[in-house]
């Protein structure tokens, strides 16, 4: 054998080699993604769309939209009021740790759960909306069934852990989408920088809010089994998209991919793609959830992140589509509106104008997806 040393491969011919077997699409370090145009519903880009995982607390973006469901139907309004009640001030964090009894309005309770993500607040708007959380639950997955959502299953309100609650990154593309489609007036909500209660701030988890050009939304989450997720959307010119990523490492990879794919996004054309409803599913095993627990947060991977959770603060965001928030964050105030005294059994609030079991007019909703379609004209505020 030569002694002789072989010459050194020059590092951009090592980087191109790299590029040319790397797989097509896309080309990142987190799970699933998908890149959607919201006005057409194509498809721009995906990788592993189908795969089943554990939505965290993305699955507050369905709590928000039977909400919404609600307030158009006249069903309630912003100032219907949700009661904290004894199982919801049980919630694990995140949370308010509002009293039992605690009541405010709607309106605040959705600004809360979009910023804070609080899941004591998500259960008190599902037993208040629907009378009883196992209610809401059925309106979700109502509803997820009308909209295409065929992967997914909701097992509460607020994405906890919980036995077969799962979803795709298509299926958070299709929510995501019909949010923006069917709620204009509503996608304030998924755009606030931060909330005040008291005397304390809450700057909003989806840190690509005032550091990405034209970020207008959605919302991240978060348990062990699921890495960081996050459905993300901007516009620019007119145009607005949705993103989706699944299992990130932690909440810098997890902006920094959503703000890749959002780039992408606005550069890539829509004639020639696919709709998010002729999108073939694809993938083995993809029936199969994902749990990345042992990964995500074992004690070397704790370490490895501040706090070990989706936290505030001490951002590394090495990323050329982010640029730094150097000033506080715009914050909106939310407040209780007042406390009463509950017994020792469940709390349906009554809701204004209820005149039905909420069951029976979701039960009649057309379950025909809602895409390849056209967009509807967007509504006067209610």
């Amino acid at each position: 054998m030569s002694s002789r040393r072989r010459p050194a491969i020059p590092a951009l011919l090592i980087a191109a080699i790299m590029l040319w077997v790397m797989p097509a699409g896309l080309a990142h370090a987190a799970g699933p993604s998908i890149i959607v145009d919201v006005a057409s519903g194509k498809v721009l880009d995906h990788k592993d769309a189908f795969k089943r995982w554990y939505p965290a607390s993305l699955t507050k973006l369905m709590t928000a939209y039977v909400v919404f469901r609600q307030v158009q139907s006249g069903e309630m309004t912003m100032n219907s009021p949700v009661t904290i009640s004894k199982k919801a001030a049980k919630a694990p964090p995140s949370k308010m740790y509002f009293k039992p009894g605690s009541q405010l309005t709607l309106d605040n309770a959705l600004k809360i759960i979009l910023v804070k993500s609080a899941n004591d607040v998500s259960i008190g708007i599902g037993e208040s909306v629907a009378g009883s959380n196992e209610q809401f639950i059925a309106m979700m997955n109502a509803e997820a069934r009308r909209l295409g959502m065929t992967d997914t299953r909701f097992v509460n309100s607020n994405g906890l852990p919980g036995e077969g609650q799962s979803t795709t990154a298509r299926d958070m593309a299709v929510l995501g989408v019909a949010l923006h489609r069917e709620f204009p007036e509503h996608m304030h909500y998924f755009a606030l920088e931060a909330i005040t209660s008291g005397k304390k701030t809450y700057t909003n988890y989806n840190i690509l809010i005032g550091r990405f050009s034209g970020a207008n939304g959605m919302k991240t989450g978060f348990i062990c089994s699921s890495g960081f997720n996050q459905v993300s959307s901007a516009t620019r010119n007119g145009r607005t998209i949705v993103s989706v990523v699944l299992g990130a490492k932690d909440q810098e990879e997890r902006a920094n991919e959503s703000a890749m794919l959002l780039t992408k996004g606005f550069n890539i054309g829509s004639l020639t793609k696919p709709t998010l409803t002729n999108l073939k599913p694809y993938g083995k095993n993809r029936r199969q959830i994902a749990d990345l627990r042992e990964s995500i947060c074992s004690t070397e991977a704790r370490k490895a992140r501040y706090g070990g959770r989706d936290v505030e603060g001490r951002l590394v965001l090495n990323s050329t589509h982010l640029k730094p928030l150097n000033r506080a964050a715009k914050a909106v105030p939310v407040r209780l509106t007042g406390r009463i005294v509950l017994a020792d059994v469940p709390i349906p609030t009554p809701r204004p104008n209820f005149t039905g079991s909420a069951s029976a007019s979701f039960a009649a909703t057309s379950l025909k997806p809602a895409f390849d379609v056209p967009v509807p004209t967007p509504r006067p505020s209610l």
